[in-house]
């Protein structure tokens, strides 16, 4: 696609100055052109339209590879999901009837119940950790789209599915973390009032004090919550754009929404808002068509006899219903998810552009000449880690100095090669024999 001239090299002025994008036209004066936009994401300091649009057009330009990696995981998820569940039945098999249909007047007996709560918690865990698997993949395929879409440059299902398995580590590491640094502040909340609400409860004279309190600790907590997880948000886009590790990712994250955080709050919370109004007017029509496709066959079944099986046209009525309810429910949630993961990923690549001049490097990574066509030689000993992409090469270089921050020391030079100089021709020995001398 082509660039436009108007964006200055150096990066400045920002927006709003003289000759930003940002700054007011005069009446019958010059207007500023449009910043440059190879890809779905304008190059300039972005705000909440820019995230909006920006969002809804990567959607439209890469749905099909976001479609297929999330249909791969859920699909993928939901086998493993049923073998599990197979396996934790087949192993409590023999328990399942005396736990659950014991002889009248009787309580299940210790030696059925106790493989029933052990089988039953260890499901729980690992079906826990297989969501929790399946959403770290999901999220780091979503900032993989993104990074192509913000050169403009196509990209494949399979280039986005080996990306995201190959972040997904790092992207879970940061989803735990995530997790339990800015669940701490609730959980610690909880910890001090359930042991006072046990006292309370089995003292003679329960007080309603302990109810009292667990509002008084839950609202600073909740609030100390947000706030963590607000300047944590970003950390899925930096383990995969910078292909940083959790800890780095979270240090990251921490720093560029430092002194932005109400922005960066504020806009998520609307981008939040956004996907689940859409989320649910797309799951709506699923609804009403299974709902009012069971009206007929609700009303037939009350002219069926007693003691008669349900009909044939009700049970396909139930399964088409739930089928329609089941279908809409992935269907918006599949968008929730990638609406919200890339208004997220937006929300870091805006930073990095208000930051750390990522625009100006797009631009040079863009506009530096491509290789020639041909045989490329193969070196005797090539390297052990091949160089990254271009975009994630340009968003890892966070070190290089720029206007932004002038500081930072710059690459050392190379040492330029001496100038060859031709030897100069060796004179050959005179080895002509002895001319003979006159008498």
């Amino acid at each position: 696609m082509t660039q436009n001239a108007g964006w200055g090299s150096t990066g400045a002025p920002g927006p709003g100055g003289p000759a930003g994008p940002g700054s007011a036209p005069h009446w019958g004066g010059w207007a500023p052109p449009p910043p440059p936009q190879p890809g779905t994401v304008p190059l300039k300091p972005l705000g909440l339209g820019d995230v909006v649009s920006a969002t809804f057009a990567t959607l439209g330009r890469h749905w099909k590879q976001l479609a297929g990696v999330m249909l791969a995981v859920l699909g993928l998820c939901l086998l493993v999901m049923g073998l599990l569940a197979g396996v934790a039945v087949a192993a409590v098999y023999d328990h399942i009837e005396p736990v659950f249909d014991p002889p009248y007047g009787q309580d299940p007996a210790a030696e059925h119940l106790t493989p029933i709560i052990v089988a039953g918690v260890t499901l729980f865990v690992l079906l826990f950790a297989v969501g929790l698997l399946s959403m770290a993949v999901v999220t780091a395929a979503c900032p993989a789209v993104l990074q192509q879409a913000v050169l403009g440059r196509p990209t494949t299902f399979r280039a986005t599915w080996r990306t995201a398995l190959r972040r997904t580590p790092s992207v879970l590491g940061t989803l735990v973390l995530t997790g339990l640094i800015a669940g701490a502040p609730v959980l610690a909340a909880m910890a001090v009032w359930i042991p006072v609400m046990v006292v309370s409860v089995s003292g003679d004279d329960p007080s309603p004090a302990a109810l009292v309190l667990l509002p008084v600790l839950l609202l600073p907590a909740a609030a100390v919550s947000v706030w963590l997880g607000t300047r944590l948000s970003l950390a899925p886009a930096v383990a995969v754009m910078e292909n940083a590790g959790p800890g780095t990712a979270l240090r990251r994250s921490a720093a560029l929404v430092k002194g932005d955080w109400w922005r960066i709050f504020g806009i998520t919370l609307v981008g939040s808002m956004i996907a689940m109004s859409i989320a649910y007017m797309i799951q709506m029509p699923f609804q009403l068509i299974g709902t009012f496709g069971m009206i007929p066959i609700m009303a037939e079944t009350g002219e069926v006899a007693e003691g008669s099986g349900p009909p044939t046209g009700m049970i396909v009525a139930l399964a088409f219903a739930f089928l329609c309810i089941m279908v809409g429910g992935g269907v918006s949630q599949m968008f929730q998810i990638g609406y919200t993961q890339l208004f997220s990923n937006l929300l870091y690549v805006d930073q990095r552009i208000r930051r750390e001049n990522l625009a100006q490097a797009i631009l040079a990574e863009l506009a530096a000449p491509a290789p020639a066509a041909g045989p490329v030689p193969t070196p005797a000993n090539p390297p052990a880690n091949p160089p990254a992409d271009t975009l994630a090469h340009t968003l890892t270089d966070s070190d290089a100095p720029t206007v932004a921050h002038p500081d930072r020391p710059g690459p050392r030079p190379e040492p330029r090669p001496e100038p060859k100089t031709e030897p100069e021709p060796e004179t050959e020995p005179d080895t002509l024999p002895d001319r003979p001398k006159d008498d």
